[in-house]
């Protein structure tokens, strides 16, 4: 019997490796701001954050989505990114 593979991915926070389904994705449209994305599957560039309230703190405390999308993200973006994830909990 095959055992299916894991996709993995790196939070961009704390660097830490986990599996996809364990993390939160924040897309980054051509067009638009970024959002965080509960289904994994909105077109756009993908970054992935642990589902720990230290790392969310962290990604707007460094400002970690302007170095991962390599273009200026507003702090509102940060502020709704935050809400959503405080929301959910």
């Amino acid at each position: 019997m095959k055992v299916k593979k894991i996709p993995m991915r790196m939070c961009i926070a704390c660097h830490e490796m986990k599996p996809k389904k364990e993390m939160l994705r924040i897309v980054k449209p051509k067009e638009g701001d970024a959002f965080l994305d509960f289904s994994g599957k909105a077109a756009g560039r993908g970054a992935y954050i642990c589902d720990n309230p230290e790392c969310i703190k962290k990604l707007k405390k460094a400002r970690l989505l302007n170095k991962t999308f390599s273009c200026e993200i507003p702090l509102t973006v940060y502020d709704a990114i935050e809400e959503a994830f405080f929301a959910k909990k």
